[in-house]
């Protein structure tokens, strides 16, 4: 049992994740509290976990923290959704109060933000990304149907090529960022990377456009289960992403681009 908590406490240090704290950016910190040894980890429900009042809530979880165990299991979920998406939520609803921001979709808020503004940046992105990330979650393993089924095999040659090109981008992205399938202003599905908590929806993406799916790189999300190996990581994520949303997200974005 001691060799469990002083492992557990090894592992949990890295939950305290920080970047350059420099003009240019924002550090960020999220305590995780460590046990003591006579202390059980005890984990929570979702439905438990509420952001302070203000302009954007949490998504609700469909499932319980072990929904996705053994390939995410109840700690690494319980820590990524109710410590740091519920910091980024909180701490962006502090930030637009009494601003022109504070009553604007999160999307405008993204498009529009003067990205100088790190603080601002950080954690609009930060929500918009893992509310995302923990509405395509799902315990049951899927496969693309409908529409994005046939835009997938017309646009990559089949789902396994882009299930390859997906995770080789992911693999190398370096450091804390995120990789997407995105639908581009003309209506095309393309895999991308953002740095940070940036997305394609914001002024500086490489490939602008309205994400789809997304998968957190950031430690916080996986090192808990797989330390250094990310590639397990986006295995094990690839298995639980839930399409039927992933269509579903295609679909509003076709309509946007048709807008236009």
């Amino acid at each position: 049992m001691k060799k469990n908590f002083i492992r557990f406490g090894i592992l949990t240090s890295f939950f305290v994740l920080f970047s350059c704290n420099d003009s240019n950016k924002l550090t960020e910190v999220v305590e995780v509290p460590l046990p003591t040894k006579e202390e059980k980890i005890t984990i929570g429900t979702p439905e438990e976990v509420k952001a302070d009042p203000g302009s954007f809530e949490l998504t609700k979880l469909t499932f319980a923290y072990d929904g996705l165990a053994p390939d995410i299991r109840s700690l690494t979920l319980e820590t990524h959704y109710s410590k740091h998406y519920l910091t980024y939520t909180n701490n962006l609803n502090k930030e637009i109060v009494s601003t022109e921001f504070e009553n604007m979709p999160i999307e405008d808020i993204l498009k529009k933000m003067d990205l100088s503004n790190a603080k601002l940046r950080q954690n609009a992105g930060g929500y918009y990304n893992h509310t995302m990330y923990f509405n395509l979650l799902t315990p049951k393993e899927q496969t693309p149907k409908d529409t994005l089924a046939g835009s997938i095999n017309k646009e990559f040659g089949s789902f396994n090529n882009l299930t390859n090109q997906f995770k080789a981008m992911a693999t190398k992205q370096f450091g804390s960022g995120w990789v997407w399938l995105v639908v581009d202003r003309y209506g095309k599905l393309q895999v991308t990377l953002t740095g940070d908590q940036d997305n394609p929806l914001m002024k500086n993406a490489l490939i602008p456009g309205t994400p789809i799916m997304g998968i957190d790189l950031w430690e916080h999300a996986y090192y808990l289960d797989y330390q250094n190996r990310k590639g397990t990581y986006i295995d094990a994520f690839y298995k639980h992403v839930n399409w039927e949303k992933v269509n579903e997200n295609y679909k509003e974005a076709l309509k946007k681009v048709k807008k236009v």
